[in-house]
């Protein structure tokens, strides 16, 4: 699992970012935001999706940069299952910082410290092979650009499976970085807006992204995923219902944790999708992007309540008790 590893600095502003805006005046924007509160949690979209793993029993590698700031956040992951003994620490900068603010109809605004994440392109994945043998799948999940090609670049080299999740990456990298990162993918996860934004990029048409790439999953939000493949009917896959919508900041990593987590359990491309959408749900209920817990029970309950009884009994044997 490579990807960022940061700390989140989560703020809540009462009103509406688009009503603070003013006609005519956008290129001299200045503003600032008087919010409710401001909590503090670790986040990262590399160390999030290990974090929803580990919930679910399996051991993920944690692959990325920090800086000597991390002890905490280290024991609270391996607490968690995760494998952080490939973690790269930085001798002089800090752990990377996640600044985001979120108004009443849950728009974002949001800036990043990159700090140690920068020397993330200092690791070669080949060492981490060599310690827990050839990897079923490597995740280049959003991280320094440079670390990310690099990534990509030795799965293809080396023949590693990958998952491309380019992510927040895409709004500044140009095309030809971006078909670096896609090309020969297993799977490509993007958003809507991503998927739009990587097509206008690369120039490459709907059609020409599913023959780059082996299954490409599409996040909607309350619409759902649709997981579209070049010889697969497309999948849709409703979102599960929430009860108490908190925080919609890192959602996404705990779909992605939860499908490959079920594909990791040789559960099918559409009930990997439902236990994802699950797990994102459970996510978004609470403040802080690994503050969710997966309790058996209730997690199999709301899940057959979504997708039926003959789905919760395929996916109940792998949850841990």
């Amino acid at each position: 699992m490579t990807g960022s590893i940061a700390t989140d600095h989560l703020m809540t502003f009462p009103g509406k970012f688009a009503e603070q805006f003013v006609e005519g005046q956008m290129a001299n924007v200045s503003l600032s935001f008087l919010v409710d509160d401001l909590v503090q949690h670790r986040g990262g979209a590399g160390a999030n999706m290990a974090y929803g793993m580990g919930l679910l029993g399996l051991s993920p590698v944690l692959v990325g940069s920090v800086g000597s700031d991390f002890d905490d956040y280290e024991a609270w992951l391996q607490r968690h299952g995760v494998d952080t003994r490939s973690i790269r620490w930085s001798e002089v900068k800090h752990t990377a910082r996640f600044t985001c603010t979120t108004d009443a109809t849950n728009n974002q605004i949001a800036s990043f410290y990159s700090g140690a994440m920068a020397e993330a392109s200092q690791i070669e994945l080949a060492p981490v092979a060599a310690r827990v043998g050839a990897p079923d799948l490597v995740v280049v999940g959003p991280n320094d650009p440079t670390a990310m090609v690099r990534h990509t670049e030795e799965c293809r080299e080396r023949g590693y499976p990958f998952l491309a999740d380019p992510s927040q990456q895409l709004a500044w990298a140009d095309g030809e970085m971006i078909r670096t990162l896609v090309r020969d993918a297993d799977l490509l996860f993007t958003n809507e807006y991503e998927a739009a934004l990587l097509k206008q990029k690369t120039g490459w048409s709907h059609e020409e992204v599913l023959d780059e790439v082996g299954t490409w999953v599409i996040t909607r939000a309350a619409k759902g995923v649709r997981v579209e493949g070049r010889d697969a009917e497309p999948i849709e896959v409703i979102a599960v219902p929430e009860t108490k919508p908190v925080e919609p900041t890192g959602g996404g990593d705990a779909l992605r944790a939860g499908f490959v987590a079920a594909r990791q359990w040789g559960l099918g491309i559409e009930r990997a999708t439902q236990v994802g959408s699950a797990v994102a749900t459970a996510a978004v209920e609470v403040i802080g992007t690994q503050e969710y817990d997966l309790p058996r029970g209730s997690f199999l309950e709301r899940f057959a309540s979504a997708f039926g009884a003959d789905a919760a009994d395929e996916v109940a044997p792998h949850l841990p008790g």
